[in-house]
């Protein structure tokens, strides 16, 4: 059975077509608005009507960065696109016109997640967190192999935990959130005020940047910190801190057995992963008296939230 899977981003679309086992047959991808939910239906409606010529459908995943309502039909609230309380499922069989075709939204971190549990590092795994770091910081939670949303739809926001109080302004409308310290719109900043504060070690970073501290980004920090430049691997440790130090504060709460790390940022592997693992041990409840999650890097790519959408949908 065909499943398309589809990750709507705040400026584009990534659709593909799916099959049981995780592998894309046909891929597409649309520019849209963020401010223009309707360009954003369309889109959908147009990529699934490009798929389905050459493909036989029966179900199609929207994995959406947002709140999801517990019947997986509605966007609550999304942070970076106009959605409140809409409908997506409803308003986009309305443009396809097809009543056959099962539609299911889904949370984008969770359907990233569940990609990496089915068809990638959690798959022989039972109970995981995946931890998506990238502009913000989501999660999904799979506890004894189910995908956890709780009773209303919107558990594993595990980005908007408090986790320094008076902290850095979140977009979510509070203070300190773990995701404004785990990210890699974190990572950004704080290089962003390194130029500035340390101009005497940042010479590799601000050429990377163009001379221009205001445009350095994430894969420009990676870039130098792979290339050995101290500043960078300092910024990526201080990033795997904290993504650490939170991951065992889950920990406490879940037990789980894996934790995967996925988003643009683990391109940066073992500059990354390794502080985060020393973070993590370091902050571990009765450590030495308990077995201890393994934690990896994700290996489904960018496709992931195509993968997971179409999975779960089709489920």
């Amino acid at each position: 059975m065909h499943a398309i899977g589809v990750d709507i981003g705040g400026t584009k679309i990534a659709a593909g077509v799916v099959d049981e086992n995780g592998k894309i047959l046909a891929q597409t991808r649309r520019d849209t608005e963020p401010d223009d939910v309707a360009s954003i239906d369309a889109a959908v409606a147009d990529v699934y009507a490009e798929l389905s010529k050459e493909f036989e459908v029966e179900a199609m995943g929207l994995a959406a960065a947002g709140f999801v309502s517990p019947d997986r039909t509605s966007v609550l609230f999304a942070p970076n696109i106009a959605w409140r309380e809409y409908p997506l499922a409803d308003k986009v069989r309305a443009l396809i016109g097809d009543d056959d075709v099962k539609i299911v939204v889904e949370n984008d971190a969770n359907a990233a997640g569940w990609a990496e549990f089915q068809f990638g590092a959690g798959r022989d795994a039972s109970d995981m967190l995946m931890l998506t770091v990238g502009t913000g910081l989501g999660g999904a939670i799979i506890v004894d192999r189910k995908l956890v949303r709780g009773r209303w739809g919107v558990a594993a926001e595990v980005g908007h935990m408090r986790v320094v109080p008076g902290g850095h302004y979140c977009g979510c409308g509070h203070e300190g959130c773990w995701e404004q310290y785990a990210s890699g719109s974190a990572l950004v900043r704080d290089g962003q005020a390194a130029l500035i504060a340390q101009p005497d070690r940042a010479a590799a970073l601000l050429e990377l940047a163009g001379g221009d501290a205001s445009k350095l980004n994430g894969p420009q920090i990676t870039q130098a910190a792979q290339d050995g430049d101290e500043l960078a691997i300092e910024l990526l440790a201080t990033l795997g801190r904290w993504i650490g130090e939170g991951a065992a504060s889950v920990t406490a709460l879940l037990d789980p057995e894996l934790i995967v790390i996925g988003g643009g940022v683990g391109a940066a592997g073992d500059l990354l992963l390794q502080p985060v693992r020393k973070a993590f041990a370091d902050q571990l409840s009765a450590r030495g008296h308990r077995p201890e999650a393994q934690i990896d890097l994700a290996q489904q790519g960018n496709e992931a939230g195509i993968v997971g959408a179409a999975d779960l949908a089709r489920s």
